[in-house]
């Protein structure tokens, strides 16, 4: 997915701030989790997705303007959680990488990930 950074998520030094990369991946993750599918696989009532963790990490300086390039896949496929690799790109050059954990979980905590969910997540899953 493309996206356009705006003026507004620059710091002090002209650089895209962390806070608006995490944006930037989120928006990415948003839209690969609609095109392959798991974002509307019906669910309980009172079934979730959370992200159980998120690691940034910063490889060059991202500017405004200019586009970013964001490239997802599912790097790691467990019992109740997976993990989509991100990497953002401008002008050919990766700027930054992202590590997002999800768990699958209802009112009483994780719980399994559906075969249909895992199927999903495999047609999109990086190889080694």
């Amino acid at each position: 997915m493309t996206v356009e950074p705006r003026f507004q998520d620059l710091d002090p030094l002209g650089h895209i701030n962390n806070v608006a990369m995490a944006g930037i991946f989120e928006a990415g993750r948003i839209k690969f989790n609609h095109l392959n599918g798991t974002a509307g696989l019906p669910r309980a009532p009172g079934d979730r997705l959370l992200i159980a963790s998120l690691a940034i990490n910063y490889i060059a300086e991202a500017h405004f303007p200019g586009l970013l390039h964001i490239a997802n896949g599912i790097k790691r496929i467990g019992t109740a959680s997976w993990e989509i690799a991100s990497a953002a790109f401008q002008n050919d050059i990766c700027v930054a990488t992202c590590d997002c954990t999800l768990v699958y979980t209802d009112t009483q905590g994780a719980r399994a990930l559906r075969p249909e969910f895992v199927a999903l997540l495999e047609k999109v899953r990086l190889k080694d």
